[in-house]
């Protein structure tokens, strides 16, 4: 069982649950945009998504209730990242089996 993360631009196509945490940490500048997680033990992502959900909580936990600039910084990231992902396969509808 592997018990490392495989990084976000290795992880199929980046719209999963430990993807989402890298790109909530990059919105939130926990960490640099250039570090993808490649390679980190669960611990390590398990307390970055802590990290996350503090930053989150702070906020009241939606994108429409952050400040002007955060809010800006989470849709352009998250456009980036859909675009990305549909440009590997990825696809936003469920089907009959999800």
């Amino acid at each position: 069982m592997n018990t490392r993360y495989a990084g976000f631009f290795e992880d199929a196509h980046g719209i999963t649950q430990l993807g989402r945490v890298v790109l909530d940490a990059w919105v939130f500048g926990i960490i640099p945009r250039e570090e993808d997680c490649k390679q980190w033990d669960l611990g390590r992502m398990q307390n970055l998504m802590q990290q996350v959900q503090e930053a989150w909580d702070a906020h009241g936990g939606l994108p429409s209730l952050l400040p002007p600039e955060l809010g800006k910084e989470h849709e352009a990231t998250y456009n980036w990242a859909m675009d990305r992902a549909r440009s590997l396969g990825w696809s936003s509808t469920l089907g009959d089996d999800d």
